[in-house]
């Protein structure tokens, strides 16, 4: 299409049969290479990557490279709301309860590969240390989007996002991206530096401060001002437009704070997830406020009542989200592949043992959980007993989720070797094999696993599925009639016949 003389409007052709039977193909074939995926690997993102692959530059480039770029921005546009409904699900109490844990395994998954990192590429393979820390930090990533739909997928009959290590895993993932995020910030402005422009102090500091000061102030902004104005003074009026007022607000919501966390340096994603947990933070827990519902049904047709944020996102996004948006956003990831070139022998092995060593960074999260049970017990290591030593399962759970480094590990690399002097090709070559590998073997091992220990875990009094009045150690307290209704709203499960 072209724009008309004078710029006034642009001019309508209609598109020839090649370009529609290109689009439908590529629709088509995302749709059947997730279900063959999903059934074969129990990981259907897998496929929709590959078909990513082929279709676009690094394979085919069977799609015009404008189409690419768009279906690259609306992929982005799924990433967002996929962590945005991450936002809306967590549950925030278990968040809490876990933070000093969440914080311990992110640290812990984080500074692992950049420090393997080191070993192997600049000890090891005679790389620069800047270069070794670029490739590192795109490794201490870790896929926020796929997590979410790993663990959402893996079961139809326990949401593992509910879990005590489902809770740790989602805020370790996140804390991870946000430390990644802040790194390729620096790693951003680090040609400015080359060039002697600007300060190092403000060019690491900035991010660091964005990101700090938005993690602390959006929940208290939530707690104290946000929270108090919306259940005195509008949340009443929500139950007379149900859906419409809850959508209008999502959108408000989560345009201010992406916007809020772009201008100030800190990451969309991570603006993203707080948008959700703001939402998700404002209605009165009374037993008579309008969003106390025991179903999406219950909200829809109570004169008083009105549907939940979350159940107003899974009528009217997410099926969108993740029929035609979230596939977008895997194949996009297949289009920033450099396929062909990791063929040489040397990058092979070499982007083999990396892969490994970066899966292994990832794993050794795992150990954070019987780590955390014999601290908080006050077990010995000689006195183990036989419920520990089955905190295994979760452990590997924990580890296993975060091997996938995915869309962020793409971006920072990309961002290095584009943008600033110091990454060379092969580096980049090698550090793509690992990304793109553990992209590969993490989602396939955790369906693999959920499936043969999936109920195992749901089920462990201290790492599975939580009551709203349950603590840490598997114990239940009373519950209130004046939190009945609540407890009852979070024990159905939103998706369960109401889509």
């Amino acid at each position: 299409m072209t724009v008309a003389e004078g710029g006034a409007f642009l001019e309508y052709h209609e598109p020839n049969i090649t370009s529609i039977l290109t689009l439908i193909s590529f629709f088509l074939f995302l749709a059947i290479a997730e279900w063959a995926s999903d059934k074969i690997l129990r990981a259907g993102l897998i496929g929709q990557i590959v078909v990513g692959l082929i279709y676009g530059v690094p394979v085919g480039n069977i799609l015009a490279i404008e189409w690419q770029e768009t279906f690259l921005a609306l992929g982005y546009i799924g990433l967002i709301l996929i962590i945005f409904e991450g936002g809306l699900t967590i549950r925030l109490d278990l968040l809490r309860q876990n933070f000093v844990l969440s914080v311990v395994a992110a640290l812990l998954g984080v500074l692992t590969p950049i420090a393997l990192s080191f070993a192997l590429l600049y000890a090891g393979f005679g790389h620069g240390a800047i270069e070794s820390f670029i490739v590192g930090t795109a490794l201490c990533s870790t896929s926020l989007g796929t997590t979410f739909v790993v663990i959402n997928s893996a079961s139809k009959d326990v949401d593992f996002s509910q879990t005590r290590v489902g809770t740790v895993l989602i805020s370790a993932a996140i804390l991870d991206d946000v430390c990644g995020l802040v790194l390729v910030s620096v790693i951003h402005q680090l040609r400015g530096l080359a060039d002697g422009d600007g300060s190092l102090g403000w060019i690491i500091g900035r991010p660091i401060l964005a990101s700090g000061l938005m993690a602390v102030l959006t929940p208290l902004v939530a707690k104290f001002m946000l929270g108090p104005v919306f259940r005195r003074f509008v949340e009443a009026k929500f139950a007379r437009f149900k859906h419409l007022s809850n959508i209008l607000l999502m959108v408000l919501v989560l345009s201010a704070i992406l916007a809020i966390s772009a201008y100030a340096g800190a990451s969309v994603l991570f603006g993203s997830f707080l948008a959700g947990t703001v939402l998700s933070s404002l209605p009165s827990r009374h037993p008579e406020g309008p969003f106390v519902v025991t179903s999406r049904k219950h909200g829809e047709e109570s004169p008083d009542r009105t549907p939940t944020f979350l159940h107003t996102f899974e009528k009217y996004i997410l099926d969108v989200q993740h029929y035609v948006l979230q596939p977008l956003f895997f194949a996009s990831i297949g289009f920033s592949v450099p396929f062909l070139n990791m063929w040489t022998g040397e990058m092979v092995w070499k982007g083999i043992v990396f892969s490994i060593l970066m899966m292994c960074g990832k794993l050794v999260v795992g150990i954070c959980i019987p780590a955390w049970d014999l601290i908080t017990s006050g077990q010995s290591m000689h006195s183990i007993d036989k419920p520990t030593v089955a905190k295994w399962a979760p452990a590997t759970l924990l580890g296993t989720a975060m091997v996938a480094r995915g869309e962020i590990g793409l971006l920072i690399i990309q961002i290095g070797l584009n943008e600033t002097p110091y990454l060379t090709e092969k580096a980049f070559i090698i550090g793509i094999w690992a990304i793109v590998l553990n992209t590969i073997i993490g989602p396939i091992s955790i369906g693999i696993f959920l499936r043969k220990f999936g109920a195992r875990i749901a089920n462990d009094p201290r790492w599975g599925t939580q009551g709203k009045n349950q603590t840490p150690d598997g114990d239940s307290a009373l519950v209130s009639s004046n939190d009945l209704p609540r407890v009852l709203s979070n024990a159905q499960h939103p998706r369960d016949g109401e889509r």
